[in-house]
């Protein structure tokens, strides 16, 4: 048996749960997935629309899990096997969550917010980690999973945790921040992003706002000062009860102020002032949407008790998260890859970190896009309106995928078209074709976009040029 303490006995799973198990064992991870299992994990059988998880247990279990939640028996797997049964797996795991949060002493920093979730959640793992061990959601593990995933995984000693919220619907929030019950609840900027669903940025700005209603008593909201929905947000906020509210931005009045952000390598020189005290610190990844992030970042680490000035200094090690902003060389091609999500803000981000990116001697700075997704009625202007983006960034060829991307093509000069395709299977080879020494290669779209398959191929060509 691992000596580490327990992350839940068969006891308190099934006090926890309700359910019952048949044998005693112990567990010290969760997962949901038999690819990334580890020994000792405690694997939960989530039934998705198209997979259920029963038909893994078995493979679970012979690749280490201790034992296994499940909603009945599965194929292959005994009786007698080390499992804790329930009437559903989600509300299980849900359970597991809600009963996590409830027996942790950890102060708690939830994040939401339209672009920048991920990486101001990662900025605030590194910040807080400078003090003691933090508990944090994996990857962008946002959703009705996700959470109670991540709370599922939080160790009971484990002073800080920072949980990501997301949501596409208005409600999503509140449920999830129900289970978190954060002291300091963050929104790191309100842009237009699932127009589909909302109609307008203030219906977004609402429900983003829902992570105020969770918030512990005497706890804080972090907003966005420059925000156009920054009145509407503190609103929600002391409606909500929460009075502490503290701001980061570029307004002389910002708790949090960005003074300068000025690129350096592949990162960036950062000098900030946070109550009355100036801070000089490098960040390892640049734009101007990092240097915010960290705004926002540093007034929650403060609002925790770390020391700033540590904390600061830690972001020099932080590093762009693999699809959003992490760079590679592709022979003798440099690769911005933002492939995984975009929306109108993160998308004019991007160009802006294009435009700061010097390419090397007879180099270019190529733009290659997919579409925004989830923008409703409003998507053409939005697509059309990045032409002016694309301008300011001085790029010199801009590559296009998409039916949405349409309007964006018709909106840039020819002079800057190098091709267009419905699928980005079919503009990687174009792309490939055009390539030149010492070009600076921008990638980015929404997840539905495709726009891994650019990255895919530009990889490849990394390969093949070592």
């Amino acid at each position: 048996m691992n000596a580490r303490s327990p992350l839940w006995t068969s006891d308190e799973a099934a006090r926890a749960t309700g359910g019952k198990t048949n044998r005693d064992w112990s567990v010290h991870g969760v997962s949901i997935d038999t690819r990334s299992i580890e020994r000792g994990d405690l694997f939960v059988a989530l039934q998705g629309d198209s997979r259920d998880g029963h038909g893994f247990v078995a493979a679970a279990l012979e690749n280490g899990a201790a034992a296994a939640l499940v909603s009945r028996v599965p194929d292959g797997v005994t009786s007698g096997a080390p499992l804790l049964i329930v009437g559903d797996t989600q509300k299980g795991l849900e359970d597991l969550g809600r009963a996590a949060r409830a027996r942790s002493h950890a102060k708690i920093v939830a994040v939401t917010g339209s672009a920048g979730k991920t990486t101001t959640k990662e900025m605030l793992r590194l910040m807080l980690s400078t003090a003691a061990p933090v508990a944090a959601s994996a990857a962008s593990y946002n959703n009705h999973w996700g959470v109670p995933l991540s709370l599922a995984r939080m160790k009971r000693e484990a002073p800080f945790g920072v949980f990501e919220i997301g949501m596409n619907h208005a409600g999503e929030i509140r449920a999830l921040n129900a289970f978190v019950r954060p002291h300091v609840a963050l929104i790191t900027t309100i842009a237009p992003a699932h127009l589909e669903y909302f109609g307008n940025v203030e219906a977004i700005a609402d429900a983003k706002a829902e992570i105020f209603e969770g918030v512990e008593p005497g706890g804080a909201a972090i907003l966005p000062a420059d925000n156009p929905q920054y009145d509407r947000l503190k609103a929600h906020a002391l409606d909500a009860g929460v009075k502490r509210i503290l701001t980061f931005g570029t307004r002389s009045n910002a708790d949090a102020r960005l003074l300068s952000a000025d690129p350096h390598g592949e990162g960036q020189k950062i000098v900030a002032e946070l109550g009355g005290n100036r801070l000089a610190f490098s960040a390892g990844a640049g734009g101007a949407h990092i240097a915010m992030n960290a705004m926002a970042a540093l007034l929650a680490a403060r609002e925790l008790g770390v020391d700033i000035k540590t904390a600061s200094q830690a972001l020099g090690n932080f590093v762009a998260l693999k699809g959003r902003g992490a760079r590679f060389a592709a022979g003798d091609i440099d690769v911005i890859d933002e492939s995984y999500n975009a929306n109108p803000a993160s998308m004019i981000a991007a160009l802006g970190l294009l435009g700061q990116t010097r390419p090397k001697p007879h180099g270019r700075r190529i733009a290659v896009l997919g579409d925004m997704l989830e923008l409703g009625v409003d998507s053409a202007p939005l697509h059309a309106a990045l032409a002016k983006d694309i301008a300011a960034a001085a790029a010199d060829l801009v590559f296009l995928c998409g039916p949405h991307m349409a309007a964006l093509w018709q909106a840039v000069p020819e002079r800057k078209r190098g091709a267009y395709a419905e699928l980005s299977s079919e503009l990687g080879p174009e792309l490939m074709r055009n390539l030149r020494a010492g070009d600076v290669v921008l990638v980015k779209g929404s997840f539905g976009s495709r726009m891994s398959v650019i990255i895919d191929a530009l990889k490849s060509r990394e390969a093949a040029t070592a």
